[in-house]
């Protein structure tokens, strides 16, 4: 996406920035007019269907059907079992297994579509929503590759569609009050951020060797999507799918969108140019020699990417914690003095002072905590009624593109999930070992180093081996993905 770069491949915000309607801050917020008292909408419902309804996909389309607004039309799930809450909820909206066939003969009863898949089908089901002109709502992490996030930012500017990734804390409060503190200049320059989850929470590295019988309610082959052909295990689904890399995304693309959001959101940030990491309790660790299995997501990682201010004032330090490794508590946290919550938190550190929240940017508070007694900052960013993400989608949409305005846009939610993915390039890359039919007392890991990134051309320069985590192969009959 060349045009989010200066000519000299500096990183810019001011390309998607204008695309996107967003408010002179430079931040994702929905006009008073779009939403809340006053607003009617139009007599025409918001025909919905949701591919993926069982879990999450079932929350989201219950959340969706609060709007007096919204038809629940059409149902789509691979697995029968899963479906059955939601079926039960909406008994009039057909059903299919295949997104693609649901598409093709459910294109003309369909507005929007709700993507809440396995992370390794976001894209190929949002794309294909898109190019029918259907608004689209996807979960996070947007996309399972960097690639793929780049064309799907480019999608949601060819196609004039209203989007939203689901990190639901871009609409809360929270991070609106960040910003007012942030913009007060009270923290001074941010030059280190720290952030940290408690995932993973999934059984993690749990050996599939066993070929389990097929359940009869599921079909396998599509859910595997565009993943290689492997046969069935029972670990995979419904929910630890996140721990294997063909499917998941791991604990950072499980956590990040919502605890990371803040520091792109407000930040003066774009894309990194570069990232390191480390990685423990990997599968090189276990007891089994077959357990060998490069498919595995780590227990524990630490990721720190360097990104260049768009002002062009220094440099952003990020660094990111996972599987209980926690950053150094900050020295002006005092003993019993919570670091974050149980989901995790982030940390700026500024040149006067620092300022954390919790997981979705909930609480922002100044460190020490008794200077938020002191402090007296006006409320200067319009909120979204009851922090609704959803039902901010559903009233844009209903708005018409061009008008309707959402909290994480494709445009705004594209180039930050690419810049949460560089993450999982470097840990994947931490893991390539040189000659893996050695022993592994002489394996050389030649991809443990600082990886540098080329932007534009989405590309490590340093270590090429890494580049193969940018855009996976699909598996024959998912085609490739192009806009």
């Amino acid at each position: 996406m060349a045009d989010s770069l200066t000519p000299d491949g500096k990183p810019t915000r001011r390309t998607f920035i204008k695309a996107s309607s967003l408010a002179a801050s430079s931040f994702f917020i929905v006009p008073r007019h779009v939403l809340g008292k006053g607003y009617v909408a139009p007599s025409d419902k918001l025909n919905i269907a949701g591919i993926g309804v069982g879990g999450k996909g079932r929350s989201d389309l219950a959340s969706f059907a609060k709007s007096p607004n919204v038809n629940i039309v059409a149902l789509c799930d691979v697995d029968d079992r899963q479906a059955v809450t939601s079926r039960e909820s909406f008994p009039k909206a057909t059903y299919y297994k295949d997104f693609r066939e649901m598409l093709k003969k459910e294109h003309k009863n369909i507005d929007a579509c709700s993507i809440s898949t396995p992370d390794n089908t976001h894209a190929v089901a949002t794309l294909a929503a898109m190019q029918l002109g259907k608004h689209v709502y996807t979960q996070k992490p947007l996309t399972h590759d960097i690639y793929e996030a780049r064309m799907l930012g480019q999608a949601a500017k060819k196609y004039k569609v209203i989007t939203q990734m689901g990190n639901q804390g871009g609409s809360g409060n929270g991070v609106r009050r960040m910003k007012e503190i942030y913009d007060s200049g009270i923290i001074g320059d941010v030059h280190k951020v720290l952030c940290w989850t408690n995932r993973p929470v999934w059984p993690q590295a749990v050996p599939t060797d066993n070929v389990d019988p097929i359940p009869k309610e599921l079909d396998f082959d599509l859910w595997l999507g565009p993943s290689p052909k492997v046969p069935y295990n029972k670990e995979y689904l419904p929910w630890n799918w996140r721990g294997w890399w063909p499917y998941g995304t791991g604990a950072l693309g499980d956590m990040a969108c919502h605890i990371m959001d803040p520091v792109y959101r407000i930040l003066p940030i774009l894309y990194p140019t570069s990232v390191e990491c480390s990685v423990g309790g990997t599968w090189t660790f276990t007891l089994r020699e077959k357990d060998d299995n490069p498919a595995w997501t780590p227990f524990t990682t630490s990721i720190h990417l360097d990104y260049p201010r768009n002002d062009g004032n220094g440099n952003i330090k990020v660094s990111w914690y996972d599987g209980g490794i926690l950053p150094e508590l900050p020295e002006e946290l005092l003993p019993g003095e919570a670091f974050g919550n149980s989901d995790g938190g982030v940390l700026f550190i500024g040149s006067k002072g620092k300022l954390m929240a919790d997981c979705y940017g909930a609480k922002p508070r100044l460190l020490p905590l008794k200077e938020n007694e002191i402090i007296n900052i006006p409320e200067t960013i319009a909120r979204v009624p009851n922090e609704d993400h959803y039902l901010q989608w559903v009233n844009a949409c209903l708005e018409g593109y061009g008008k309707g305005v959402t909290s994480s846009p494709f445009e705004y939610a594209g180039p930050f999930t690419e810049s949460i993915l560089i993450g999982n390039l470097a840990i994947r890359s931490w893991m390539l070992r040189d000659n893996p039919t050695a022993k592994r007392a002489v394996d050389k890991y030649m991809g443990r180093k600082k990886l540098f990134w080329d932007a534009q051309n989405m590309k490590v320069t340093n270590y090429d081996a890494a580049n193969q985590f940018v855009k996976r192969d699909y598996r024959d009959g998912w085609g490739d993905l192009k806009v």
